[in-house]
């Protein structure tokens, strides 16, 4: 759910910024691409695998698993 929100967040900034577009960019624009990549970032780590499952996976190659 928070993934989709986040997602959406992520669509609508750039969509938004289109239609106010100019040749500067202003605060509220750069604040719009620090969360598209804040979005960006919490996708790949709930898409990735994180350390525990990494370290998880070591364990069962070393035991043959």
């Amino acid at each position: 759910m928070l993934r989709k929100t986040l997602l959406g967040i992520a669509l609508i900034f750039p969509l938004a910024g289109g239609l106010t577009a100019c040749d500067e960019q202003g605060p509220m624009e750069e604040t719009g691409e620090e969360l598209d990549q804040a979005a960006e970032d919490i996708g790949d780590a709930v898409d990735g695998e994180g350390p525990a499952e990494e370290t998880g996976e070591d364990i069962d190659d070393a035991l043959g698993n």
